[in-house]
């Protein structure tokens, strides 16, 4: 199903979107100093290209540095990246068979507004991180719970009219 998807995707709206992240990428590497925002929206043209089965995820070690480099690229080349994603989406979502095309388009755009700190992954690999994530959260629950002190019994009053 990946795959019928990636192939109408690249048909309807993936191949001009990924030249215009590689056109961007382009500009960016010629100025030279903005070559590692060349360098980001090549990944993302790989991306806006064959988009279904990979997903987005934050990198946990992304810093300062990658906000910076945010601020930077939404001035440089993220907002109209954006605007190509959300036209395309209205455009796709004239049809009925573009309506999940829309919808993955317009999951691109914070790609594409913010691709600093981020990182592209295949989505069995998110799967199975989400898996072992919520292994370990529960263990660390069990844990926890077994290390809570036991409160002292409660002695009851006597109660009056007994023997």
């Amino acid at each position: 199903m990946r795959t019928l998807l990636n192939i109408i995707w690249l048909v309807l709206s993936g191949l001009w979107l990924a030249i215009g992240y590689a056109f961007a990428g382009l500009i960016m590497c010629i100025l030279i100093i903005t070559i590692p925002f060349g360098i980001q929206s090549f990944k993302l043209a790989g991306y806006a290209l064959w988009p279904f089965g990979r997903t987005v995820v934050k990198r946990t070690d992304a810093g300062a540095v990658s906000v910076l480099g945010n601020i930077l690229w939404l001035l440089l080349a993220g907002w109209w990246l954006a605007l190509l994603h959300l036209v395309s989406a209205v455009l796709l979502a004239v049809t009925i068979i573009g309506i999940p095309l829309a919808l993955a388009n317009v999951k691109l755009v914070p790609a594409a507004l913010w691709p600093f700190g981020r990182e592209i992954v295949s989505t069995d690999d998110v799967s199975d991180a989400l898996v072992e994530h919520r292994a370990r959260q529960a263990e660390e629950q069990a844990r926890s719970e077994l290390q809570k002190p036991v409160p002292p019994p409660v002695k009851l009053p006597p109660q009056q009219g007994s023997p």
